[in-house]
């Protein structure tokens, strides 16, 4: 399937838990993060306020080791099924998703 990228280079990736499916986070990458993310097997992302790729855990040691890549039937979505080595959170949470509207 041919990725739909936006005007920016980017797509929207999810990351999900592989052992129990909880939603991770919400990140965005461009061609140059998903290439390293097949090549490495961990997960690297584009950083829209820093406009730099980033290897997530690179600082904090909380790495997620991507299983599986799925896009969805749209195209403009990805789906990283994660081992995660501790939380995907900046906050320390385990998941980004922690508050309720």
């Amino acid at each position: 399937m041919e990725l739909k990228w936006d005007e920016h280079g980017l797509i929207s990736a999810v990351a999900q838990d592989d052992a129990t499916g909880e939603v991770l986070m919400v990140a965005w990458m461009n061609a140059e993060a998903l290439r390293l993310t097949r090549e490495t097997g961990e997960a690297w992302f584009w950083s829209r306020s820093r406009a730099e790729l980033w290897h997530k855990g690179a600082t904090s040691g909380n790495t997620m080791r991507v299983r599986q890549i799925r896009v969805d039937c749209d195209g403009d979505t990805l789906l990283l099924r994660v081992i995660p080595a501790g939380p995907a959170c900046h906050t320390g949470a385990r998941s980004c998703f922690f508050t309720n509207l």
